[in-house]
């Protein structure tokens, strides 16, 4: 059953959850576990100006791993796991000097891949960024039109890429990192991933439309569904907060638009636990190690 709220819009606030990770996660905590130490082993000894050393033993293994193109491409930080196929069925990747267009062709660090022309390689320093993301830029690694994007308001020297799309009017949590496999679960639609959602409208939602939305509307492209609608401000029905978990292309707007109401502003406050709070519109920081570890392994407690 649909939640049906007209209460301030804190009710969208993240609940802290006791949940215990599944069993199923088990193998994939302790090989986290490894890396997380590794990672801010790394990361300490750097800032004491120390070189850390990998372990021959261990390039050797991951030199030899095998692993789909597609999810080596997602790896080495250019896209995420379902861009990298498409450019692989497009023809954009060679192996070893040729073309392959099956993104489950199986590669490892040994062979040299080439994306649009351009060598890459596997990420040793996975990243993770949040970024409040403002108006008039949009969420693609690069622009042929030249237009402002997400990347040239961060500068890390990894390579790195959104997780998932906002357009370019619509503010707010926008995920960065260059861990494909995070991507991937990030953006799957069996994983539901919780998103929320502010919307300013031209006029007051009227009862029967705030009804009708979480009742369901048939869009041209099929059924949109909404998990919470409420009023931000009882007293000024032109603001909702909106919980959905579609991923699909400019849902909310179009919820909105199919009614005849225009979107005046749109700004998600929330995408997988991870919220906007202490960051500035422009500005970006570092995932904790804990909101990392929480991304990773407790599914549910994010959606």
């Amino acid at each position: 059953m649909k939640k049906k709220s007209t209460g301030k819009f804190t009710k969208f606030e993240k609940k802290k959850s006791n949940a215990a990770i599944k069993e199923q996660f088990k193998q994939e905590k302790r090989k986290w576990k490894k890396e997380r130490e590794e990672f801010f082993e790394k990361k300490k000894a750097e800032a004491r100006g120390q070189k850390v050393e990998t372990s021959p033993k261990h390039e050797r293994e991951n030199a030899n791993e095998q692993m789909p193109l597609n999810k080596f491409i997602a790896h080495c930080g250019v896209s995420s796991r379902r861009d990298a196929a498409e450019m692989v069925k497009l023809g954009k990747v060679k192996v070893n000097n040729e073309i392959i267009t099956e993104p489950g062709h199986k590669v490892s660090a040994k062979d040299e891949i080439v994306v649009n022309g351009k060598k890459v390689f596997l990420s040793k320093n996975l990243v993770y960024i949040l970024l409040n993301k403002p108006k008039d830029y949009i969420t693609t690694t690069d622009d042929p039109q030249k237009r402002k994007t997400v990347l040239d308001l961060i500068k890390v020297k990894e390579r790195i890429y959104p997780v998932g799309r906002l357009d370019r009017n619509t503010s707010g949590v926008l995920l960065l990192t260059n861990d494909g496999e995070l991507s991937q679960k990030l953006t799957h639609p069996r994983h539901e991933v919780k998103k929320i959602y502010h919307v300013t409208l031209d006029r007051a939602l009227d009862k029967k439309d705030f009804d009708q939305i979480l009742n369901g509307i048939e869009l041209e492209d099929g059924p949109a569904s909404v998990d919470v609608l409420a009023y931000a401000d009882v007293k000024d029905k032109t603001q909702l907060g909106i919980e959905i978990h579609s991923g699909r292309n400019r849902i909310v707007r179009r919820i909105f638009e199919h009614l005849r109401y225009d979107v005046k502003n749109l700004d998600r406050v929330m995408f997988a636990g991870l919220t906007k709070k202490n960051v500035e519109r422009g500005k970006w920081r570092f995932l904790s190690e804990k909101e990392v570890r929480d991304l990773k392994f407790f599914g549910k407690g994010n959606r």
